[in-house]
């Protein structure tokens, strides 16, 4: 089983290529949106990882 970090890595990459194939605006941005969040995510598991 991969690690959160691994997992989310993998997605804001996924995420990003998805947005730069996208056709519309509308879906680049939900696009965006998604590694945005998987971005913040990855922040909070480094801050967890520093405060432990």
């Amino acid at each position: 089983m991969e690690s959160d970090r691994l997992f989310y890595m993998r997605r804001v990459t996924a995420e990003r290529l998805a947005a730069a194939r996208a056709i519309t605006v509308e879906a680049r941005e939900r696009r965006m949106v998604l590694v945005h969040s998987y971005l913040a995510k990855l922040q909070a598991l480094s801050t967890d990882l520093t405060a432990a």
